[in-house]
């Protein structure tokens, strides 16, 4: 030991010798950093102990209490859709009907987790409904819980246990039924009848299966009236009963927390109840997996003092003046470029390291110059970008001319096509605010332009057809908003709105290698090749449309994603145009 604590003595003086500045300054830096480490570690380490538990505490509520916002939102959803169901049931006369029927099926088409929609009579007689089969024989209708529910609380919306629908011939579905009882007219009488809305359980089961609650942790869902499971990670504990889970200890509970032990180990049990439906919501965390973070974090810290300081028992000798002088006259320049003085230049005389750090200095404040000349312009560019798409998005003209579509469609009597061009309408602009973010999913781009022609299919009638394709893989990615608005525009306006015969547009997002690639093609009139060669450096601007053309997305997604990525555009004049959109694949928000 003493061979080798010589040996290294001798290395560390030739170093010094040498003029390492490098060494010098990374041992001061370690040094300063261990004897900081070991008097706040000390002080902390006694804190960091009583409040480890505490912030596990708190973690786990936050998690519960966000997984209760977001069942209560789903169930809100679920609440709204049944009470415009009820809505077209109330107004509706001569049930069944064919509109009713309709009316139903657009409802339904609105979520995908809807299963069925039906409407029985108090004697268990199917009047109407939405499904996919016919219904069962032998069902026993009358005596479900759901349906004694509806009849013995009229008016009043019931939600049931997860239980598998067998009312309709396959397929056999886990679904949560909501059910209310109603009076309707049928054969000129007012008769009583229970209005029935399955959902898919898979939704439900898909907002807990992300929750994360440690390694072991989980969360399971009871109904406050029996205790019964409705909801656990462990499907089978729904029918093998409740002995894994302290459900008693639960219902006691409207908000709050309390420890049990399952198997020899220690569980924090943290409960919120949703409102309004009556379930509660059970957080389960291990507290060995608090307890063995912390002494691993403990282990870790005194392992770490303990060779810090046997570092600086062998390098304190060494700290000297030496190092002093030149750090401090790179540290006025420094405190100079601080205050905004790029025109620093410096010249430090000392060890080689000393030298050639002055050097890097000048070219660094140099670069520096130049990157904020460049991030100043960058960022013009994009305000008068973001300004652009801003206002594109507000565009009072495309609003004025939907609208008065709208009144010239309310003027005929389209109600349906009213209803619908008022929906995507307010659809397309709650996409292209987003809350103000450049970034959203290809999945919510693809909703935007879909409304968008939507609207302008109402207004142009047989003018085009249009067709979307988009892989399914691609819908999770991220994307700048609003980059297919104005391509297809261009379409419409330039290409399209020229034509004798009927237009089409296709639009196709796909995954090619590490990019995504959006395609926009159309059967229009063309560019001329002139244009063509022109239409991305700028020099041609649109005279008509939102005013954000292909040079304006192009810049965009360069700016973001870098140069790799941006617009390319083929055409031959009456054969049609087609633009390819190139963005990376991002999952995360830039």
């Amino acid at each position: 030991m003493k061979a080798i604590l010589k040996a290294l003595y001798t290395v560390l003086l030739d170093t010094m010798r040498v003029k390492s500045i490098q060494f010098t300054i990374t041992m001061s830096f370690i040094f300063i950093t261990v004897t900081v480490m070991l008097v706040v570690s000390l002080v902390l380490y006694n804190k960091f102990s009583r409040t480890a538990e505490e912030n596990a505490f708190l973690n786990t509520q936050q998690i519960i209490e966000q997984v209760q916002f977001n069942l209560e939102n789903y169930i809100k959803g679920m609440s709204d859709t049944f009470e415009v169901a009820d809505a077209k049931i109330a107004k509706s006369r001569g049930i069944p009907s064919d509109k009713l029927l309709e009316q139903l099926d657009t409802i339904a088409s609105t979520r995908e987790d809807i299963v069925s929609i039906d409407l029985f009579t108090a004697e268990g007689e199917l009047v109407t409904g939405i499904h996919t089969t016919e219904m069962r024989k032998n069902t026993r209708l009358t005596e479900q819980s759901w349906f004694k529910s509806a009849l013995d609380n009229p008016n009043h919306l019931t939600f049931s246990l997860p239980h598998i629908q067998n009312l309709f011939r396959d397929p056999y579905k886990w679904v949560v039924s909501m059910s209310k009882g109603v009076t309707i007219e049928r054969n000129g009488k007012w008769v009583d009848a229970v209005l029935l809305v399955d959902v898919n359980f898979k939704a439900l089961d898909d907002v807990f299966r992300t929750v994360s609650l440690g390694k072991k942790g989980y969360v399971y869902i009871i109904d406050d009236s029996a205790g019964n499971i409705v909801y656990h990670p462990q499907q089978q504990l729904i029918y093998i009963g409740l002995k894994y889970e302290n459900v008693e200890q639960a219902l006691k509970f409207s908000y709050g927390k309390y420890m049990d032990v399952s198997d020899g180990e220690s569980r924090l049990n943290v409960v919120r109840t949703v409102n309004n439906i009556g379930w509660k919501i059970v957080g389960v965390s291990y507290l060995d997996e608090m307890i063995t973070t912390r002494k691993e974090i403990s282990a870790f810290m005194i392992w770490l003092l303990v060779i810090v300081l046997v570092f600086i028992l062998l390098i304190s000798a060494f700290m000297s003046a030496r190092i002093s002088q030149p750090i401090k006259r790179l540290k006025k320049s420094m405190e100079m470029v601080e205050k905004g003085d790029f025109d620093t230049y410096i010249h430090v005389r000392g060890a080689d390291e000393v030298e050639q750090l002055s050097r890097r200095f000048n070219l660094m404040v140099s670069r520096v110059r130049e990157l904020m000349d460049q991030s100043i312009h960058e960022q013009e560019v994009q305000r008068k970008n973001e300004l652009e798409v801003l206002q594109s998005q507000i565009n009072p003209h495309f609003l004025y001319n939907t609208l008065n579509s709208v009144v010239r469609m309310v003027g005929s009597g389209k109600n349906e096509e009213v209803i619908t061009t008022i929906t995507s309408l307010s659809k397309f602009f709650r996409i292209s605010l987003s809350r103000g973010k450049n970034i959203i999913t290809v999945q919510e781009e693809i909703e935007h332009i879909r409304n968008y022609l939507i609207i302008q299919k109402m207004r142009y009638k047989d003018k085009f057809d249009y067709e979307i394709s988009v892989e399914e893989e691609a819908l999770p990615y991220k994307t700048l908003k609003l980059i297919l608005q104005p391509i297809v525009e261009n379409a419409l306006y330039h290409g399209i709105e020229y034509l004798a015969d009927t237009g089409s547009i296709h639009i196709s997002v796909r995954i090619v290698g590490e990019k995504i690639l959006f395609e926009i093609r159309d059967n229009g009139v063309g560019i001329p090749e002139d244009k063509l060669k022109s239409i991305l450096s700028g020099q041609v601007k649109s005279e008509k449309g939102s005013g954000v053309g292909l040079r304006n997305v192009h810049e965009r997604i360069k700016l973001y994603f870098g140069s790799s990525y941006g617009v390319t555009v083929e055409s031959e004049l009456e054969e049609g145009t087609t633009v390819n959109l190139w963005i990376p694949l991002v999952l995360e928000d830039e």
